[in-house]
């Protein structure tokens, strides 16, 4: 991976713990997730103009690829009802390169030199063993269990589709914004049909935070589509997965809050991937 990909997916990670530490709306899940589709789609509505457009044969890909975002972020919804959020997302992304990985190898014909495979190894590792000692001790049921691996799929699932999709499309930008239409469409739909008005009158109060949190998720994944034009999909969705990391230091440095040493074990797992995928 060349460094300038390197150092933007690394921003990238950066800018999706950002978003996740920032996300302290005072709202419900499912709010949540509509109110930054939203976001997104507002955002990149009048940038739509001003980007190469997707090539036709791209369009199928896009529909795909915003119908799995859709899906990934209400099994995602269901996984926090049913789990810690400490045990539900480190399961559900730490999971999901290796899917990506065993993907690519068995039928994109990707080769991976050993050093890649030991550092998605070591980061999906270090990820997954955040949720081993999640929260406080409560055991994951099988309806978590389910959500988790659900979502872990979904994950998979659109970062191929999302990556071989913007290489079709030949142009990541016109292919990530009018995905985040198509997934704020479907979000808004299923909001409607599901829970009616009180789905969009729920975001009201924390629109302005929406929107910071909005913006720096669209460019995380704006960032992490490029990327996935220019190296293998999987050592992007392994590397972006480093926003864990950064999550952690957040926590512990900026927002003070108890980090256990099991978590900076895993921390130091994810960064000795980080450091093996450079090297």
């Amino acid at each position: 991976m060349d460094n300038h990909v390197f150092a933007a997916v690394l921003a990238a990670a950066l800018l999706h713990a950002g978003w996740n530490s920032v996300v302290k709306l005072g709202l419900d899940r499912g709010a949540t997730v509509l109110l930054l589709a939203v976001v997104q789609a507002v955002i990149a509505l009048p940038i739509l103009p001003f980007v190469s457009q997707p090539a036709p044969q791209a369009w199928l890909w896009i529909g795909a690829a915003a119908a799995l975002h859709v899906g990934y972020k209400l099994f995602l919804v269901q996984a926090y009802a049913h789990a810690d959020l400490s045990q539900a997302y480190p399961l559900a992304r730490g999971t999901a390169p290796l899917i990506v990985t065993v993907f690519s190898f068995a039928f994109l014909g990707v080769s991976f030199a050993p050093s890649a495979l030991v550092a998605i190894l070591a980061i999906s590792v270090g990820i997954v063993a955040m949720a081993v000692k999640g929260g406080a001790g409560r055991k994951m049921g099988g309806k978590a269990l389910f959500y988790a691996i659900g979502t872990a799929g979904f994950t998979a699932s659109y970062t191929l589709v999302d990556g071989i999709g913007a290489r079709v499309a030949g142009t990541s930008s016109g292919f990530i914004l009018w995905m985040v239409v198509g997934d704020a469409a479907g979000m808004i739909a299923y909001a409607a049909w599901a829970r009616g008005q009180g789905a969009f009158s729920a975001m009201a109060p924390a629109w302005k935070t929406g929107i910071a949190a909005g913006a720096m998720s669209l460019g995380s994944y704006w960032i992490a589509v490029w990327a996935f034009t220019q190296a293998p999909i999987a050592l992007v969705a392994a590397l972006r997965e480093s926003s864990i990391l950064f999550a952690v230091i957040i926590a512990a440095l900026i927002l003070r809050e108890p980090v256990s040493g099991w978590r900076w074990v895993s921390v130091g797992a994810i960064a000795c991937g980080v450091m093996i995928m450079k090297a």
